[in-house]
């Protein structure tokens, strides 16, 4: 579906402020017992064409991008990109969890940051932040958790740039990690982002940063084993906090070169029907099958973020919240 499409202006219209129209009985239930749309590989609609492969791939892919660019690039293009909607439209299209997989170019001698998915992208991770900073102002109900992931390339010297930038852009709305995150205490306090940091170095160091949100990572190139993944990580139990469930397929070098004219455009909106099916099988809350987070790619194609959000529906008003800070 094309982001300018009738069908997706009404969506954004309708979702783009979903939190501050949820039902009062839902202000003290914690953000992790409640049902958020998310994205996965969020910034891969504006992977740079002219990359090279990311480091963190395979030396064999790395050799062959270099031996027959003209071949394997567009392919390797086709099979990277997960997202076509921009973070602002994913945003008003309803996300709340936006998966940001960062890298430095090998080098390079700058402090630029990029986002990467075997490719590196066109734009600067600061950009992005302001970006969404500018989103949230404008939607001031509205709570996005950003995990920040990968981290390829960075050194202790660029965690500390990182982390400076997203304490200078998001400053008095980021949440901090003693806060029990309600959208009542969210709302009360005024903040509106919640920043997962997959390094537990920085994480302790920061109060400000969160420990990573696990991600239900199936690593299948069906639908039917991936569902399969996910009903036996249920049956495991939910992690206490924040966790994603990822409804994204994966494909390795060798599927790629199997599959040449395919891409996961079309791997993923043909296996749709049967993610929202399970998707609407599912619950929030706090018990152990429960759902949190779900994570898809090309989110604004069918009817993802909508299905996800009507989850919330089923929560019964809350008899056992605690909307207090922690000690």
């Amino acid at each position: 579906m094309e982001p300018t499409s009738e069908r997706f202006i009404n969506r954004c219209h309708e979702n783009g402020n979903w939190m501050s129209q949820l039902p009062e009985n839902l202000w003290d239930v914690p953000l992790h017992n409640l049902s958020l749309p998310g994205s996965h590989d969020t910034m891969t609609y504006c992977l740079d064409k002219n990359s090279h492969i990311s480091v963190n791939e395979s030396k064999l892919l790395q050799i062959i991008d270099k031996c027959v660019p003209f071949i394997i690039h567009p392919i390797i293009m086709k099979w990277s990109k997960t997202q076509v909607l921009n973070v602002s439209e994913q945003l008003d299209a309803g996300i709340r969890y936006l998966d940001f997989r960062i890298a430095h170019k090998p080098n390079d001698p700058s402090d630029n940051l990029f986002f990467v998915h075997m490719l590196y992208t066109t734009a600067v991770v600061e950009d992005i932040l302001l970006e969404v900073f500018k989103w949230l102002q404008a939607h001031p109900r509205e709570v996005v958790i950003l995990a920040c992931r990968n981290f390829v390339g960075l050194t202790r010297d660029l965690h500390y740039h990182l982390i400076s930038c997203i304490k200078k852009i998001f400053h008095s709305i980021l949440c901090p990690r003693d806060v029990v995150p309600t959208l009542r205490n969210m709302w009360t306090y005024g903040y509106q982002v919640i920043i997962s940091y997959e390094d537990m170095i920085e994480v302790m160091t920061h109060c400000e940063l969160w420990p990573a949100i696990p991600y239900w990572w199936g690593n299948k190139t069906t639908t039917q084993d991936l569902i399969q993944y996910l009903e036996s990580m249920k049956q495991n139990g939910r992690p206490e906090g924040f966790f994603v469930a990822g409804i994204n397929l994966t494909e390795d070098l060798k599927y790629i070169l199997a599959h040449p004219y395919g891409s996961l455009k079309k791997m993923t909106l043909s296996s749709f029907p049967y993610f929202i099916s399970w998707i609407k099988q599912q619950y929030p809350g706090p018990e152990s099958k429960c759902i949190n987070i779900i994570a898809g790619d090309f989110i604004g194609s069918d009817n993802f973020v909508t299905d996800v959000i009507e989850l919330n529906k089923k929560i019964l008003p809350p008899l056992h919240y605690h909307s207090n800070e922690l000690d």
